[in-house]
């Protein structure tokens, strides 16, 4: 019998039928088990549920819940929404560990134990995860996120941090907001790379909103939203057009952002917050251009 941790997994998913295997499969071979993985199916229409349900069957640590259908897919903040009902749902109270994952990915049955003994050595950690690369014509292409940050296909949270951060926001950016909040607050965050560690998405990231581009575009609205520095916000789009879509991603980055600028779109409520994300963004940058000035 697999040791099972204190850990509750919760994975909002809508129609994830073609991929909903790989994460399934990748949960059930792990070393060690969650006490309770909810999947919440927020109104899928293909037969997502049918399979949850077959794994269900044989696992009794995995149960599907399901939310009323929308009537489309709400980016961002209907993945929280759905993550939030999911922690309705929890029967063991008790836990330690909270997670959220996508219904898209794939790993390597080392990968919790792997990320609980990074929780082991470090009281202070409050959210880590491995790195996250795709499949890209037969290679590894990874999917670039800072140290710092922790993806947000699978947030693996200490529960005392998570709950002291108040959780999730509903918002297109939840997944920076979490992590500049629990660093305000003294906790540390990471990402890192280990080769049984490695996250596997099957999906280009932002294009689950109709194409890709539309998802550079709502990613641009959203770092308006959370309140990214312009500077800051200018490299990111720059640095971006290193992927696909080449070039063009960035622009329409940098093109969201300022169209939400001019339009004064809103931002999130939390003057400290931003305070405190403007301060290590302007420290990101100057340490940048210092690194490259001494070379």
């Amino acid at each position: 019998m697999k040791k099972i941790v204190p850990l509750v997994i919760i994975a909002p998913v809508r129609d994830e039928a073609d991929l909903i295997r790989l994460t399934l499969e990748s949960i059930t071979q792990q070393t060690v088990h969650p006490v309770e993985w909810i999947i919440v199916d927020d109104g899928s229409k293909d037969n997502t549920a049918e399979i949850v349900e077959e794994y269900a069957a044989k696992y009794p640590f995995i149960r599907l819940v399901q939310r009323p259908d929308r009537g489309f897919r709400k980016v961002g903040g209907g993945v929280v929404a759905a993550f939030k009902y999911g922690i309705t749902q929890i029967q063991h109270t008790e836990y330690q560990y909270i997670a959220k994952l996508d219904g898209d990915m794939s790993f390597g049955p080392q990968y919790l134990e792997i990320m609980f003994k990074q929780f082991a050595s470090d009281p202070k950690l409050a959210a880590v995860s491995g790195k996250v690369f795709r499949e890209e014509d037969g290679k590894r292409v990874e999917e670039i996120i800072i140290d710092e940050h922790v993806a947000g296909q699978f947030k693996l949270y200490r529960r005392n941090a998570f709950e002291e951060i108040g959780g999730f926001v509903e918002e297109v950016l939840w997944d920076g907001i979490d992590v500049h909040t629990a660093r305000m607050k003294g906790w540390n965050t990471k990402s890192f790379y280990h080769p049984d560690a490695i996250l596997m998405h099957h999906r280009l990231m932002g294009s689950s909103d109709k194409n890709v581009y539309r998802g550079r575009l709502r990613w641009g609205r959203g770092i308006w939203f959370m309140g990214y520095h312009p500077l800051y916000a200018l490299a990111s789009g720059v640095f971006r057009m290193r992927e696909k879509p080449f070039v063009i991603g960035g622009l329409l980055i940098i093109a969201g952002y300022l169209g939400a600028a001019l339009k004064q779109a809103p931002r999130y409520d939390n003057p400290e917050f931003r305070e405190h994300l403007h301060k290590w963004q302007l420290a990101q940058i100057k340490g940048l251009f210092f690194k490259t000035k001494t070379k």
